[in-house]
């Protein structure tokens, strides 16, 4: 005899969800695992690309400096690691990074020149070349007349021949604080004034316009200061 079971609509539903169970938490498992894979490896940055460092850990001739991003004057130049040189500029008397360049355009193009408000710097490793001070000490007085004279408080200058490589200059110099440099003289632009020291392996040029002699000591003290703020706190 042949026995027949029917389960009733009800056990048969209960049965199917007791199945579905495992299944749907499986699923929802899943699902949250891929939605936190996503959230972890989703990019961070926005639109417009992630902000620079503020600042750079560069190292000119074997000498670590920390550069300040805003101040280097070519992107090139802007990456962390060993350079030959880098070019920076800074306003002054802040001494703070210049902001962004202002762009040329036909209604600006004609506007009379603005007088520069900062200082140039240019680090470059020496390759044991002649030092700054050994220059001013043995090379330039070959070069320079013997007369001195004094233009502003506390200066004194010496005029270079004109049938010299710096024929065009003037050999400036002042105490309190230390000051040495090379300026060119006023023609159809500005006179610029170069300033040169060395820090273990790099060469710091500092440029500034002639017109800032009037406030020297001003200017050498910022130099000073900059030098300090590339360097850091030595250890």
């Amino acid at each position: 005899m042949t026995v027949f079971s029917a389960a009733s609509p009800r056990t048969r539903a209960t049965r199917t969800r007791a199945h579905l169970v495992p299944i749907v938490l499986s699923g929802m498992v899943a699902v949250s695992a891929v939605a936190l894979v996503a959230y972890l490896l989703w990019p961070t940055w926005g639109v417009g690309g992630a902000n620079a460092p503020d600042k750079l850990p560069m190292s000119v001739g074997g000498t670590l400096f920390n550069v300040p991003t805003a101040a280097i004057r070519m992107k090139i130049q802007r990456h962390s690691g060993p350079q030959e040189r880098i070019d920076l500029d800074f306003l002054y008397p802040s001494l703070e990074p210049p902001g962004a360049p202002k762009h040329v355009t036909a209604d600006t193009v004609e506007e009379p020149m603005q007088p520069i408000d900062r200082i140039f710097l240019s680090i470059a490793a020496h390759h044991d070349a002649l030092a700054p001070e050994q220059r001013v000490a043995t090379i330039y007085p070959r070069y320079l007349d013997q007369a001195a004279t004094m233009p502003e408080d506390g200066l004194t200058m010496r005029t270079f021949r004109g049938d010299t490589p710096y024929g065009t200059e003037d050999l400036i110099s002042g105490a309190n604080p230390i000051l040495t440099a090379r300026c060119t003289r006023d023609a159809a632009t500005p006179g610029m004034c170069l300033s040169e020291r060395r820090v273990d392996g790099a060469d710091l040029t500092f440029r500034f316009p002639r017109s800032w002699l009037s406030q020297w000591r001003e200017v050498a003290s910022a130099m000073d200061r900059l030098t300090v703020q590339l360097r850091g706190p030595k250890g």
